[in-house]
């Protein structure tokens, strides 16, 4: 049990590194091309998915048993941690609208399927 807990964080940890990454590119893209407001909510809503799927993915791999549960469970993970850094910059949920539920949807798809075609 110990050893699928590590290797759960290690995998969250890797989806947090690989989204830095993408929204470093992003960032750059932005300054070069100054990319409007709707392509970047596009692209951060791309840097979601791809994440989880790849840690869903790399989940499924890994542990080998009940890979659709492992991805569905880095995505909640990863949107957890997502809500608690929102809050703790925002310091409130006054605007969780649409725009939240999708992102809990799609952090929780993509690593559920993520881990099915693992």
């Amino acid at each position: 049990m110990k050893a699928y807990i590590g290797t759960f964080l290690k995998l969250l940890l890797a989806s947090f590194v690989f989204s830095v990454a993408l929204l470093f590119i992003l960032a750059f893209f932005l300054f070069k091309f100054h990319l409007t407001d709707n392509v970047v909510t596009v692209c951060i809503i791309l840097i979601y998915v791809i994440s989880n799927f790849l840690s869903g993915f790399l989940a499924g791999k890994t542990m080998g048993r009940r890979k659709y549960l492992w991805g569905l469970g880095l995505g909640i993970a990863y949107f957890t941690v997502l809500c608690i850094v929102s809050f703790a910059v925002k310091q409130n949920f006054g605007e969780l609208g649409q725009d939240f539920f999708m992102s809990m949807i799609l952090c929780l798809c993509s690593g559920m399927l993520g881990g099915m075609v693992s």
